[in-house]
């Protein structure tokens, strides 16, 4: 599945169907844009259902209109808000408001998941959290005794839902301050979850990012950068 082309390239072949991947980056670094382009990406070339969880009010349809109008996919010449129709009835948004939200939100995947094998209607193929960070923070800093099981039982539950019904799951990441430089959120305990974590850099005053490997299970981490440009 498609992030963006330069992405793709980086990573030989973008979203994999069956693994979680990780975009970590300071704010305004570009993380939301290219999951907005993703689940554009995906909803327009049909390749099924698209559930974007979004937990920092950063769902755009007007972006997700944009997009589209410039990717290089036949939609058989329909009028712009027909395809826009049928692209965003492709992509359900939820907002997230808190880690039991998300919990039962997931639950409701999994069994919507489940109904799609048995009736062969149009499957979910990617999940989107949006960010999976501001919503495990909070319960990693001490106020819940079990915040850290929790999130290990997140990281089981997406994982589950990725290898058992071949889904693409894409969650993004806040920096926090480190010992000389920022680092991705909620410390070395989720570092291990994702198959492919990035990390995103802007430069300042353009919109001209760099997504860099940290983790791949196929690259080496740190040595593969890829300049791209933000979508707008």
């Amino acid at each position: 599945m498609s992030l963006i082309p330069s992405i793709d390239t980086l990573l030989g072949g973008g979203l994999r169907q069956g693994q979680l991947m990780e975009i970590t980056g300071q704010s305004s670094s570009g993380k939301t844009q290219v999951c907005l382009c993703s689940a554009a990406h995906v909803a327009a070339s049909h390749l099924g259902v698209v559930v974007y969880l979004d937990s920092s009010n950063s769902f755009s349809p007007r972006h997700i209109a944009r997009m589209i109008d410039e990717f290089p996919i036949s939609l058989d010449n329909e009028p712009k808000h027909v395809r826009l129709n049928k692209v965003m009835s492709s992509i359900i948004c939820e907002s997230i408001f808190d880690i039991f939200n998300l919990f039962e939100v997931l639950h409701q995947v999994e069994l919507s998941l489940k109904k799609k094998v048995n009736n062969g209607s149009s499957k979910i193929c990617l999940l989107i959290i949006d960010s999976i960070s501001s919503l495990l923070a909070p319960i990693i800093s001490g106020k819940y005794p079990q915040g850290r099981s929790m999130m290990l039982s997140l990281a089981m539950i997406l994982k589950k839902l990725a290898d058992e019904h071949n889904l693409a799951v894409l969650v993004t990441n806040h920096m926090v301050a480190g010992n000389g430089a920022p680092k991705p959120a909620l410390g070395e305990s989720w570092k291990t979850v994702p198959h492919v974590r990035l990390v995103f850099s802007r430069d300042r005053g353009s919109n001209i990012c760099t997504a860099t490997v940290l983790k791949h299970t196929l690259l080496a981490s740190g040595r593969n950068c890829m300049k791209f440009a933000v979508p707008s």
